[in-house]
């Protein structure tokens, strides 16, 4: 699968913030959130470091990137139906290959809700490791999630 990477548009935020995920996914509901659909949907935020995703199919997913120094912070999103389906190693492997093009970190991390296995496999397979728990307020409530870091160096067993 060839993903291509572009930045986002104020019509791809929209079509994400609507996105609906099921069950205990809805979770990541963007719109779930005042809070979290406002700071997607700030396009003063956008530049360099949010893009949309897309395939053959349209709009797969997207991602964000925050650099500090030699580290790139990873958020992102697979379009719901794309989900589940065993693709979502061929989506972070991407989003990392385009971080390594564009950033040239040392380093990628990110921060998963630990109820989320399904992400936390697809993440430790791509080289992840989990590096700490940690209590954060989003969605109405505070949840628990596992802080992950892998090496930006690629792996060559891919």
């Amino acid at each position: 699968m060839s993903y291509q990477f572009v930045p986002m548009t104020h019509e791809d935020a929209h079509v994400i913030v609507d996105w609906s995920y099921e069950g205990p996914y809805s979770f990541y509901d963007v719109a779930s959130d005042p809070e979290d659909r406002d700071l997607f949907l700030d396009e003063s935020k956008w530049e360099n470091r949010s893009f949309a995703v897309y395939d053959d199919d349209g709009l797969a997913g997207f991602f964000t990137f925050a650099v500090a120094d030699d580290v790139v912070e990873l958020g992102l999103g697979m379009e719901p139906s794309r989900t589940g389906r065993g693709r979502g190693v061929t989506f972070v492997e991407a989003g990392l290959d385009f971080a390594r093009e564009r950033y040239d970190p040392q380093e990628f991390r990110l921060a998963v809700a630990t109820f989320n296995e399904r992400a936390i496999r697809v993440y430790e397979s791509v080289g992840f490791e989990r590096e700490a728990t940690f209590q954060q307020e989003t969605n109405g409530g505070e949840y628990e999630f596992v802080a992950m870091s892998c090496s930006a160096t690629p792996r060559l067993n891919r």
